[in-house]
Parts: structure tokens; sequence; C-alpha cells
């Protein structure tokens, strides 16, 4: 219903809007005269220069290039003109739209005005003097707003706000109730998803006319130049989209995988494929079509189905093998006559006999020479070879990978990703991909400003090359492993990349590892002590792995990075393509390696040289500005010198002069292989070493703050009690999707085989499960910290970022650093933490091992330990917002891509001999390439159009429900009288019946309190009484990042779903229920009218409903707190529309609230899980899920639905609204600013969990500050609900 405030305050707010948007039309109408103006000035001065022929600043310049200038300048006024004059109109229109909504609206007020004559304005409330208009798309389907005037049958006038209805219910044990008040008459709001696929691909010759675009030549021209240095750039922008998505190309695209831009507005200034001197050679020479290189294709679908998938035949297998093989109309049993898989293979290897097939990119093999110093400069270094470096040339792979069908969705072209928010309309620049990050738009302009090579005018692309390399074992039990090298393409999107079975990764070569015999050469050597010797073995493995790298960085890859390799590229145009080295993804023992420093040095990042002892600043403007200001960059000439004194005059590796001549910095004495060949190209090796989320976050920060608070709860007393009922209520987490929170059966505690995505569920689902657990003053703390963590960490990781959240990304940083100084200084310090049971055993196992000489390392007692963030985990944290610029977001280069690429290896491993392993692996590697190669000769792959049609259409549309039987069936009466007494299913049959009504007529919210009549609900016919429960459901929605994605809802086990708030304003943006059954009925209206059969889906559900006074959100760091409605209430259990439901919820026990009987009686019902007599008292939402649903709780998800994100934003501002109206706020609820002047904390060298710790205290400035009084904290707050 509405109220006459509603009313009035719409009025006003569609008044405001009009007087801006005249004032705006103003400015553009005045922006369009003065671009008239200057067009008619660009004409003037361009038929004055034809006439005279003039030169410019003196330099000659020929005819037809001065008419180009003249042109250029011209066409970019003209450009602008055209632009503005777009605008005016376009505006023009909205402004009359926006007027006829204001009339309306003034003669809604002055019915209104008629009906309360004593109404007055000044009753408005505070948060509507804003005159914030109703949301456009919050109205109902027919039009008509939320809210609707309501004359009871006494004449009496009633003014209703679904917002302001108080709820009077007894208290729950933790003090907390629910505060919605009767759910009922409020039906959730309905909203429209988002179908990205038919916007996002854009055909490029679907229709007949272009859409328009604009060019974008950023200022305009002056009237008088003094001096003119042109560079011609032909820019393309495309339209917005509906999601509010464009591109902004620098210099026009000659090709565009994604059809996103017609084929008409494409640059054509290249070669074409059919060009008469130029012959195309075969990229895979030797290669035919099926079933080569066997004798029938009974053999060939035999053995590719052997070749590929998965080497442990499961029941997905087989089915593959007799769909694949068995049942296709090729397949004929007389041909395995005398089969042989041997055989079989050993045609594949060599052509059916013909001798084997060489590719470009084949395998090869090469010995690694290195130079051992003898510690004498009487005596040369000696020579010790490290056999069998396999390894693929990287231009062959380049020349491949552009010849193969992957080559078709190649971006060749940089380009902005630019968002224009439909909520406000300002824009703002997105990253995600490699090819539209700042580093290849800055390689593209390198590369354009560079000189052309003499007679060619071939366009120049760029080869992104992303490498990711990390030894692995390749059995469970034994010492085989291995060391691959993987190379990916940045011109492929990630989510092609990312897929292992995609094909885009490389496998390029197998590093070798020191072999254990170079100790007994070591052991020769004249005055060599233990320590000497282990630092000569580290300086040997470094040159070893430098070595390989100088192999791979040839003559060949140094000339095309100079000048580039001509190549067809699969639009049949001949192109220079340039390779480039973007990123390099390993990890931090990999990192120094490939820097050529200190593993765990004084100066430890790869990056900078921060010093260690400065890393726990981390967040403050001195770490920021450090990082800035002692950027890492290589000293080549002290390197060398200092391998002088090495090898020269017999100077130990790691002695006091090589220390000194190399200077700071933990430099070693080896030549980086990068910096050496690249560098003087202007390759900066160091900036390539981007960020590793998975082990420096996951398995690093995290893992290190988990295990702290492991430490502090068996530092309480009885901690080994906490410590239990931590692992009890880690058990009681439920599940969520396809392994996105997977069950804690073990003891969380005890982390036994966690991998990266164990610590991430453990994370996402920690602060209910911590909370009660630490004294009250400590336990804010802790509450805090683990919702910034997790905040961070949902940030970090998400695969499409704008500017806004990397703003917010940066101050949610500042803010984690704070509270992280805030725990280590005022929790940490008031308990004595000592190493976990787990921790001193692995140092009792290492020291047994390693034949340690303390008495008795058993008899030792625990080992003190402390929370450190002197580590460089914790500084790489800050690292974050400029790689995400640089390269795109961290799932384009996480290292999770290549250790997925790592089962193909341990797929291979148990098919060798276990001898000449890299051998082996590499012709495992080579059959799989040959077959697909094979493959993609015989067959005729799918355009992307062709792709898009066979997508799954159950993808498309909302939801899911199967309906193939209708077997089973509930006899509702018969369910009725089985749940006689039961209060779930109290009224049952007229609720469905009043749900039938409402969606077969039709209406809409407004109808919210209208109570149907039994007359009404009689007509209502339900055939044969009875519904068909289905035990499961997809819900079909677009991320935020355009994905199409589903969840499964179950009645059973995952029935948590959330609609959107119905709330007219709601202080939290969504309703969450509990499904109790799906159903399909057959349903029609018995009005005197035509009869009409309709099949109608239905959820049974029991609503939860928000906790009085529990304060949730960012500006609180807690999550939103629900609980069950009680069943007294009218509307505790309902039906709902499955159209309604956005997504499945994640609800958590509150545990610290515990298990009770205040919203339901106890008992067996309908309502619970069959065995279960009450019910958890309270839950928590749990946003942190996944980066999705975190998202959908700020209003800056580009993929989700403008109505949602407008709600969103409204109730972070009436948040925020209330918290600034309270005098008493004073900050985050729980966060604690702890400022000391001197910080204690652990210098431990080695970040090795199971290496020994060395315990210090060293002196550090401190005036920490957490960064919450920054004057970003509020834009911050009102993102975040």
């Amino acid at each position: 219903m509405y109220s006459v405030d509603t009313v009035h305050s719409s009025y006003l707010a569609s008044k405001s809007r009009v007087r801006l948007y005249t004032q705006f039309l103003a400015l553009l109408k005045r922006t369009e005269d003065a671009w008239a103006k200057r067009l008619q000035e660009a004409g003037c001065v361009m038929l004055e220069q034809k006439l005279h022929k003039t030169s410019l600043c003196g330099i000659e310049v020929e005819g037809g290039e001065q008419d180009l200038l003249l042109k250029c300048t011209l066409d970019t006024v003209l450009a602008h003109y055209v632009t503005a004059q777009y605008r005016v109109r376009q505006y023009t229109q909205f402004l009359a739209i926006l007027k006829r909504e204001e009339d309306a609206w003034a003669q809604s007020y002055e019915r209104a005005a008629c009906v309360v004559p004593d109404y007055s304005p000044a009753t408005l409330k505070t948060f509507w003097t804003q005159a914030e208009p109703v949301n456009p798309a919050s109205t109902a389907r027919d039009g008509t707003p939320d809210f609707a005037f309501q004359v009871s049958h006494d004449s009496d006038i009633t003014m209703e706000d679904t917002a302001g209805r108080d709820y009077d219910i007894s208290a729950d044990p933790a003090g907390e109730r629910p505060s919605r008040p009767t759910i009922g008459r409020v039906p959730p709001r309905d909203f429209e998803d988002l179908l990205p696929a038919d916007e996002d691909i854009n055909p490029s010759d679907s229709s007949e006319t272009s859409p328009p675009f604009v060019t974008g030549i950023q200022n305009p021209p002056q009237r008088r130049i003094q001096r003119v240095l042109l560079t011609l750039r032909d820019s393309l922008q495309t339209v917005f989209n509906v999601i509010g998505l464009c591109r902004l190309y620098p210099r026009r695209p000659s090709f565009e995988p994604d059809r996103y831009i017609p084929s008409s507005l494409l640059a054509q200034s290249c070669p074409v494929a059919n060009a008469p001197n130029i012959q195309r050679s075969d990229p895979f020479p030797g290669i035919s079509e099926p079933p080569y290189p066997f004798a029938n294709m009974t053999v060939y679908r035999l053995m590719t189905w052997m070749n590929t998938g998965s080497h442990q035949k499961s029941e997905a297998e087989v089915a593959r093998l007799v769909k694949d093989v068995i049942q296709t109309e090729d397949f004929d049993s007389g041909d395995l006559d005398g089969f042989s898989v041997r055989k079989s293979l050993r045609s594949l290897d060599d052509n059916g006999g013909n001798g084997a097939v060489t590719f470009p990119d084949d395998w090869l093999e090469t010995d690694i020479i290195l130079d051992v110093p003898t510690k004498s400069k009487d005596i040369p270094s000696t020579s010790f070879t490290v056999p069998g470096f396999h390894y693929r040339p990287l231009m062959a792979v380049i020349h491949s990978a552009f010849a193969d069908i992957q080559a078709n969705a190649f971006h060749l072209s940089p380009f902005k990703c630019i968002w224009k928010d439909p909520l406000d309309d300002h824009q703002e620049r997105v990253f995600d991909e490699l090819y539209t990050s700042d580093s290849w738009l800055e390689a593209q302009d390198d590369l354009q400003r560079q000189p052309k090579e003499p007679g060619c005018s071939l366009e120049r692309v760029i080869a992104g090359l992303m490498f990711f390399s990390d030894a692995t074992h390749l059995a469970t039990f034994g010492t085989a492993k291995a060391w691959p090298l993987y190379l990916y393409f940045g011109n492929l999107t990630k989510y092609a990349r990312s897929s292992p079975k995609s094909g885009a990764c490389h496998l390029v070569g197998f590093l070798p590892s020191l072999l254990d015999k170079v100790k007994d050469l070591f052991s020769t050597l004249p005055r060599m002590s233990k320590s000497g010797m282990s630092a000569l073995h580290a300086h040997c493995r470094r040159d070893l792995f430098q070595a390989c790298w100088k192999h791979l960085l040839d003559a060949d890859f140094l000339d095309a990075y100079r000048h580039g390799i001509v190549l067809w590229c699969p639009d049949g145009i001949l192109r220079r393509v340039f390779p480039r080295i973007f990123t390099y993804s390993a990890d931090y023992p990999e990192k120094v390696l490939i820097a050529t420093i200190k593993d765990m040095g004084a100066c430890p990042c790869p990056r900078c040289l921060m010093p260690k002892t400065s890393f726990d600043l981390l967040g403050l403007f001195r770490d920021m500005r450090d990082r800035l200001a002692n950027v890492r960059t290589y000293c080549l000439a002290r390197v060398i010198d200092a391998r002088g004194f090495i090898y020269g005059e017999g100077n130990t590796v790691d002695g006091s002069k090589v220390q000194a001549t190399l200077g700071e910095g933990s430099w070693v004495p080896t030549v980086n292989a990068f910096a050496e060949t690249l560098g003087p190209l202007g390759f900066n090796t160091f900036r390539m070493l981007v960020v590793d989320f998975m082990h420096e976050c996951e398995l690093g920060t995290w893992k290190a703050l988990f295990i702290h608070l492991i430490r502090l709860l068996y530092a309480l007393p009885k901690g080994d009690h906490l410590v239990a009922l931590l692992d009890s209520r880690f058990r009681h987490i439920p599940s969520y999707g396809t392994g996105v929170i997977r069950k804690f059966a073990n003891n969380t505690s005890e982390m036994k085989r966690l991998a990266a995505r164990d610590f991430e569920d453990i994370l996402q689902c920690a602060m209910p499960v911590f909370e009660g657990l630490f004294p009250e003053e400590h336990d804010a703390i802790v509450q805090s910290l683990l919702y910034r963590f997790a905040q961070w960490h949902a940030l970090a990781k998400l695969r499409m970022h704008s500017e806004t959240t990397l703003s917010v990304l940066d101050v949610t940083f500042k803010r984690l650093c704070g509270q992280l100084r805030t725990f280590r200084d005022f929790t940490c310090n008031a308990f004595t933490t000592v190493e976990l049971p787990k921790e001193r055993a692995a140092r009792v196992h290492k020291a047994v091992r390693e034949g340690s000489r303390s008495d008795n390392p058993e008899a030792s007692g625990r080992k003190v330990k402390k929370f450190n963030m002197n580590t460089y985990k914790f500084h790489a944290m800050g690292d974050y917002v400029s790689t995400i610029r640089l390269f795109g977001t961290i799932d384009s280069f996480t290292s999770q891509i290549g250790e997925l690429a790592h089962r193909a290896l341990k797929a291979f491993y148990p098919l060798t001999s276990k001898l000449d392993t890299p051998a082996q692996l590499a012709k495992h590697e080579r059959r799989r390439r040959v077959l697909r190669r094979v493959a993609e000769t015989g067959r005729n792959f799918h355009t992307s159009e062709d792709a898009l049609a066979e997508s799954p259409v159950g993808l498309k549309d909302h939801h899911y429900i199967p309906t193939l039987s209708r077997n089973n069936l509930l006899y509702i009466f018969r369910f009725l009288r089985d749940h006689a007494d039961d209060p779930a299913v109290a009224r049952f049959i007229p609720k469905l019946k009043d749900h039938i009504l409402y969606r077969l007529r039709k209406l809409d919210v407004s109808y919210c309190d209208h109570t149907f009549t039994d007359e009404e609900r009689n007509s209502v016919i339900i055939s044969d009484n009875r519904l068909y429960p289905v035990q499961t459901m997809q819900v079909h929605y677009t991320t935020y990042d355009l994905r199409r994605e589903y969840d499964s809802i179950n009645s059973r086990t995952h029935s948590d779903v959330m609609v959107l708030s119905g709330e007219t304003r709601p202080e939290h943006p969504y309703w969450y229920a509990h499904v109790l059954g799906i159903y399909y009925l057959d349903a029609w209206l018995n009005d005197n009218g035509a009869i009409k059969r309709h099949q109608i889906e239905v959820l049974y559900v029991r609503w939860l409903a928000p906790l009085m006074d529990h304060q949730s959100g960012t500006r609180h760091a807690r999550l939103p707190k629900v609980a069950f409605v009680d069943e007294s209430d009218h509307d505790a259990f309902g039906f709902l529309d499955p159209g309604q439901v956005i997504r499945r919820a994640h609800l958590i026990p509150a545990f610290i609230s515990g298990r009770g009987t205040s919203s339901l009686r106890a008992g067996q019902s309908f309502a619970r899980q069959p065995g279960d007599l009450d019910d958890w008292e309270a839950y928590y939402i749990g946003i942190f899920v996944d980066r999705d649903m975190f998202m959908r709780y700020t209003h800056y998800g580009i993929g989700h639905p403008t109505v949602l994100r407008q709600i969103t934003r409204d109730c972070a501002n009436s948040d925020l609204a209330d918290i600034q109206a309270d005098e008493n706020y004073s900050g985050d609820s729980g966060e604690c600013d702890i400022r000391t002047h001197e910080d204690e904390s652990d210098d431990e060298g080695d970040e090795d969990e199971e290496a020994d710790e060395e315990e210090g205290a060293d002196e550090q400035e401190g005036s920490d500050n957490d960064g919450d009084d920054d004057d970003d904290d509020d834009e911050v707050d009102h993102i975040f609900f």
C-alpha cells in the first residue's frame, strides 16, 4: 500500500530529478554549441591550409601527409560534435519521460491530499528528506509502485508501511528474536535475472545496420599549433550493451574473436590469405585425417579413447568407451582381429611404420654443463654435467599455437573494458583479462612506437606469454618427482586457460634437478666445510636453473622479441607477431630462483628491496611509500664482479668479499638469464613475478593465522575442551554446492592433509565457529579479524574488478592490517602460546632424521611460538591492487592453474617404466598432442554462433524442476491427516489456494494485504487434490562476472534459499526461507469463464527473519543473523514461487545461541529433519561462501540485476545513516585500536612450517594506524551492506 508520505516523497524526488536533468541538458547544449563552433573553425583552417600548402614547425610535409593530418583534425572535431548532438537528443527524450513521471506523482499527491486533508509534509521522516525517488525497477509488473492506499469497510483510511510494523515476541536464549513482523501478506519482490550470452556475443553481420560507435580521440585540437608530435590512432569504442559494458580499443582491431564488433568496423590493413606471392606452409607436416596413423577407424577410436580422458577408467570413462567407440557407425569388430596395443602405440610413435613425424615443436634434449668453483685461484673451476634437459623451443610452440584451432579465440588487439553503471550512469574501468590490463596496453604502445621492419607493412601484434613452473611429486609414495614448465597464452580468455581439459596448457620443458652425486664432487674440493658445501650446492642449483632458461631464451626467441615473426593468423591474414613475457607464476622458493636472490634473506621480496624488519608496517603509508621507492632493479655488473672473486680468486660463494660486492638486496652471485638476455630490450624481470594467492594467502598468511588461533585456544583454561568444541562445530557446518564448501569430517584443528581449498573453506566458515570461545574482550577482536580477512580474501579473489572494487580492496587491506596488529599486540600478548602437538612432532621427527646433536629432543618441552607478521607472505598482501591493475585479476595467473595441469603428468606416470621419467612423460604428452591434431584435421569445428545455439537451454531459464514422472504423488488430505497436530502444516490448503490465486490472477505486491474470501478459494480446483513432490530443483543465475551458473536445491539436505525482500524500505536486502517441499500440480479457476488447466510449480517454505538489535555489515564486521519465525505467526510457513528464488543460501548455525524450541514446539515435525526434535535458535548468513554470493551483498556486481543492486545500495545507505545518527558510535564493533610505541615481533627466519623457527624480538616504530578512520571508509561502507 502507498502512504501519503511515500507519495509526497516520490513527488519531491521526481521534481528534483527533473530540475537536475534540466540543468544537465543545458550544459550538454552548451557543449554541443561549442563543438559546432570548433567544427566551423576547423573547416576554415583546413581550407586555408589547403590553399597555402604551408609546413609545420619548419619541417616540410608532403602534401598527402599534410592532407591526412588536416582530415584527422577535422574528423576529430566532427566526431565530438556528432557525439554531443546525439547526447543532447538522448537526454531530451529522457527528460520528457521524467516530466511525465513528475506529473503522474503530482496527480497522485493531489488525490492523496483530498483523502487526508489534514496531512502535513512536516511529518516526513528524515530518511526521505533527501528526495530519493522510488526505484522504478522495484515497481510491480503492471507498472504500479509497491505502495497503495487502502480504504477499509468502515471508510477509515489505513496508511501502512510494512517496514514499520512491530513484532512482539519473547526473547530467545541469546537475547534476540526476529525483527521482521508478519512476513505474510508481503510477498517477495520479483526480479528478472540478466542473460549475458545474447548481449556479450554480438554477431558481426546479424543485422543490416551497424551499431553506432565513437572514435575515441581524447583531446580536442587547438586553434593555433606551434609544434606537432603526430601519432595517428584509429581508435574504436563500441556501444554500451544492456549490462553497461563497452570496449575501448586504442587502435581499431582487424580481428576480434568474440564477434563483439561488426565486421564492417574492423580494420582492413593486412595482406589477405590469397596473396599470390606468399605460400602458406603446413604447420603440422605429415598429419592426415583419421584414422591416421592407424589402419582403420575402429583402432583409431579405441586408441584415442585409451590416450585421452582419465587413466583411471571410471564409470564415466566406460560410458565414453561405449558411446565414442563401440556405438559409432564406423566401428567394426572384425578390424580388431590381431589387434595389439603395443603395436598400435608403436604406429602412433613412428607414423604407422613410415618413420616418426617430426613437428617443429617436438621435444629436444640437451645436457647442462655447470662450472663448479674450487675455492682456489690456482685451480680452475670444474665442469659438472647435468644430463636430460627436455624442452620444446619456445618459438616453435608459438608457431604451433597460432596454427592451432584455439587461435580462433586469440585476442590480438588489447582494449579497455568500460562499465557504465545503470544505477547512476557513472563510468569506470573494468579489470579482468590480461589483454585488458595496463601491462598489455603499455606493451602494445611500446611496440607501435618501434620503427617498422624495412619493407614490412604488416600489422604488429603481441603473443602474451604466461609461464608457470613448480616441482611436484608424481606418486603418493616414493621420491619420484618432476619439475614441469608450462606456457599459457594470455591472448586466450582465462576461462579457457583455467580448464585443464581445454588444451590451452603447453608443456614446454622439464627442468632438471641437481643430481645427488654432485656432493661427491664437492667432497673432493679442498677446505670444504659442511656450511660451505651447503652454500655451494645452493649456488649450483641456481646456476642450473638459469642455464636452462638460457637455452629456452635462444637466439630465435631474441630475434623474434626484437623483430617479430611473420605468422598466419586464424582469419587468413599475415601479421608480425612479437612474443612478450607478462607473468611468471611460481611459489616463493622458485621466485627466489628466478629473481636470483637469497631464500628468506634480509630483503626477501622478489619485487622490492624493503628489509624484512619493516614488513610488519603493512598497510601504513610508510610501507606503501617504501614499496614504490625501493623497486628492485638488477645490477649485472656487480654480479659479474662477484663471480670473478669466486671463480678467479677462490673466494667462497657466501664469503664477506662476495657479499660486500653484491651489496644490499639479498643478491646472489648468479647471472639472471632474463635480465642478461631481455634486460637490454627493456624487460623487467621482477615485475613478471606476480603474487601467488594460493601459496601466499590460503596456504600462507591465513594458515599461519589459523594455526595461531588454535595455539591461543590451547593456551586458555580448558584449552583441550575448547579445541574439541571447535572441531565439533566445524562438523555441524552444512556443505554447499559442488565442492564449494565441503563437509568437515575430520578434526579441523589437526589439519591433516588439507589443501588450499580446505583452508579457504575454513576461512569462509570460521566466524560462527570461533564465536564465544575466547574471553569477551578478545572474542570481539577475533571476530572482527576473521571478518576482515574473509572480506579481503573475497575481494582479492574476484574474477572481475572495477575501479571501485579495487579502491575498496585497498581500504579493506588497510583495515585488515590494523586489525592484525591489534590482534598481535593485544590478544597474542595476553597469552603464552606454544607449538601445537603436530608442530612438536614434526620438529622432533626432523631432528631425529637429521641426526641432531641435542641430548634428547623428545624430552624437550614445547617451544614458545609468537604470531609473526615479519614474513614475505604478509608483505605480499600489499601488492594485490597494483598487480591487478597491471595484469588483470589474479585468477588469470594463479598458480592453481598450473597445479591442475600437474594432473595430466600424474596420470601419465603409472604408464611409464619409472626409468628416465621426463623422457617418457614427454613421449606420452606428444602422443596426446598428435591425436588432438589428427582430430582437429578431420573435424569441422563449430563457430561461436553454433556453440551459442548448442549451449544448454536450461541455463537460459530461471530454474528447472524435473517433471519426468507422476508416479510419485502426494494426496493432500492424506498428508494433512498424517500431520494433523503439526503446526508446520496449519492452514496448508488456504495458503496453497491463496498462492494459486495470486499466481493465476497475476496479482502484484499491492495486493499483499488482500484476504481472499472462501468463495474465491473454492474457485481454485486442484486436479484430484494431489501434489507431485520433487526432491531437487536447479536455480540458474548470472554471476557478477557474467557467467551462467546454477545452484541445486534439495528439500532434504540443501534446502535454504534467498529471495528479494518485499518490503518497501528494507533494512536487509533479502529474505531467507527453508524449503520443506518442492511440488508441481495441475490447477484451474472455476470462475464461470473458460477453464484453462495450468501446471504450477510451488515451494512450501519455513521463513526466517533478521534478528532484532543485531548489527551486521562491513561497519560492524559481523555476518547477518536470522532465526525462524515463531510458529504463532500466521505466515511462519507459506508457499513461494520458484521463480522468485535468487540463489541457494548458506546458513551456518549460530553455535553460541545453541538449540531450542522457541520458534517451534518440541518433537517431530514436517519442518524438521527426521530424528530432530528441536532447531538451532539462530543462523548466520554465509556471505563469503563464494565470490558471487559476496558481491550480492554489495551493489557493484556488474552482472547482477539493477533492482537487486538498487535495494542493496539503499540498505547500505540506510544502515550508514542510522550509524551516523548515533552519537555513541565510535568505530567498528569490536575492533580495538591498540597503539604502542614498541611492537614486539618474532623474527622468524624460515617460513617452512616444518623448519625450526628462531625466536627474537625487534623494536619497531609504533603508532600503528589501522586505517579505520580513513576518509575512504565511509565510501566503502556505502558499497557493502
